[in-house]
């Protein structure tokens, strides 16, 4: 028996942008369900890929984690993956958290990892790499809001990944 992490191959018809531009917060839009929320007391937005169920079981983990570390989100973060990785029941959960409050944004990961990405983007699920990579081309473009800029990010991974739809859910802080 083997444990391995989750593939992200296997997620497919997820994506999710986090943008963060000018000091203006951060935006995550996911297309098709709902797979962002506001998390802890609204002052994070968190998004994922993968198991629904698994991802929900992280939300509440990760609020939890917030309540003992208010204000804290690398912390809680961190903690979270500290528990994602060495207990038995979570390490099974097959999901991947984009993660963003004023401050930071951060993917999450089952093997451990708290990463905070260059430039504040992130780009997770099936659409993660198309939507990052067009949100890198359009970063520079002044007069483009974080939002303006996921939208079109958005757009563009929709016209090459198939799982990518255009039914898009903002959450902005």
């Amino acid at each position: 028996m083997k444990d391995v992490a989750p593939s992200r191959a296997n997620w497919h018809g997820t994506t999710v942008l986090t943008v963060r531009k000018a000091g203006l917060g951060a935006t995550v839009i996911k297309a098709n369900a709902r797979k962002v929320r506001s998390i802890g007391k609204g002052d994070v937005i968190g998004g994922f890929a993968g198991a629904t169920a698994d991802a929900f079981t992280l939300f509440e983990r990760l609020e939890s984690k917030l309540e003992q570390y208010p204000a804290q989100l690398t912390r809680a973060c961190v903690e979270l993956a500290k528990d994602w990785r060495t207990d038995r029941f979570l390490r099974r959960l097959e999901a991947m958290m984009a993660v963003a409050d004023k401050q930071v944004s951060l993917v999450l990961t089952g093997t451990g990892d708290v990463l905070e990405p260059e430039e504040g983007l992130i780009g997770i699920g099936s659409g993660g790499p198309y939507a990052l990579a067009a949100a890198r081309a359009l970063i520079d473009i002044d007069g483009l809001s974080a939002e303006a800029i996921a939208r079109k990010a958005l757009g563009i991974a929709a016209d090459i990944c198939v799982f990518t739809n255009r039914n898009l859910t903002i959450e902005s802080l």
